[in-house]
């Protein structure tokens, strides 16, 4: 018993230790925003997608190019607007000429056919063209024609939404924010980083430097597979469900975050306990994860808005209240 205690403990603190190569060797690229990509890395293990807040040039595009680059994943961008259709981002059916001089219909994949996938202001689709994102997150396909095509795993979406700029803009129905695991805001770095940032990308032409592949493909979903095995005590397990509950009976709120928020929000502690190298889910860890999961699932009363208050706020009334 005791060997096999020591061989689990030592799955943990490898996995602990690739995970938190993987935010170092990032950090060559990336200023600071530590918690942010702990966040994203949580969610990519917890096989989630999420929607992240963030004003224009915060290096949201180099932020996923890097990350994919180093967990060896293939990435793509889809710049969303308005008239991007469905098609654009599904791929179509083309006519082809084959070896025989034949011409056939073929599938021609489009930019969601990658590992990683960064959806730009996806609050500038159409609802149409938002569906068909919906499609790919929650299914992990998308169906052009009459046929439906499987994206490779391991899949991960990060879509933006500008919080200024709303002109032009079609809001992100509640079912489709419900798919997203997370709520991220990314906010300006502060003087110090925004120096290291400056310094490091003015005074070469194309700073890029060497990153190494910490991870795989493989061992990316392999990472999934183990987290889903981190233990969470009953008590613990109970307490997650308790918070998400109380969203649906708060006085400052329309409408609270559904049982998918309940396991998001485990899913998102064991990813964290992985990262803090802890073989077991604490309530520290479901305390953490709170506000990135439910921020985004609940809706204000006109009452609690007139008071000034947020979505952050009543989360962590109901956390401090457990």
């Amino acid at each position: 018993m005791k060997l096999r205690g020591s061989t689990e403990a030592a799955k943990y603190e490898k996995a602990s230790e690739k995970l938190n190569e993987v935010i170092e060797e990032t950090s060559k690229v990336i200023v600071g925003q530590e918690e942010i990509l702990e966040n994203i890395l949580i969610s990519i293990i917890s096989d989630g997608n999420i929607l992240l807040e963030s004003n224009p040039g915060l290096g949201k595009t180099k932020m996923i190019e890097t990350l994919s680059e180093v967990l060896g994943l293939d990435f793509s961008r889809i710049q969303n607007t308005p008239d991007l259709m469905p098609s654009d981002i599904t791929g179509t059916h083309i006519i082809n000429e084959n070896e025989d001089g034949e011409k056939e219909f073929v599938f021609q994949e489009g930019p969601i056919f990658a590992n990683m996938i960064l959806a730009d202001e996806i609050n500038r689709a159409t609802p149409k063209t938002q569906s068909a994102l919906l499609e790919a997150m929650q299914e992990k396909q998308v169906t052009a024609g009459n046929e439906s095509y499987q994206l490779e795993s391991p899949f991960f979406l990060m879509a933006t939404q500008n919080p200024i700029d709303n002109e032009g803009t079609f809001p992100i129905p509640e079912a489709q924010k419900d798919r997203f695991m997370m709520k991220l805001k990314l906010d300006y770095p502060d003087n110090i980083d925004e120096n290291k940032i400056v310094e490091r990308f003015t005074e070469e032409l194309d700073y890029s430097p060497h990153l190494e592949h910490v991870l795989s493909q493989p061992s990316v979903i392999k990472l999934q597979e183990f987290t889903r095995q981190v233990p969470i005590a009953d008590d613990i397990r109970e307490k997650a469900v308790d918070i998400v509950s109380k969203t649906r009976e708060h006085e400052d709120l329309d409408y609270g975050a559904s049982p998918r928020a309940s396991m998001n929000l485990v899913m998102a502690a064991k990813g964290r306990a992985l990262i803090e190298e802890r073989k077991y889910v604490s309530e520290k860890d479901i305390k953490h994860m709170a506000k990135p999961v439910l921020r985004h699932r609940i809706g204000l009363s006109f009452k609690a808005e007139k008071k000034g208050k947020n979505p952050d706020q009543v989360v962590e009334d109901i956390v401090e209240s457990m």
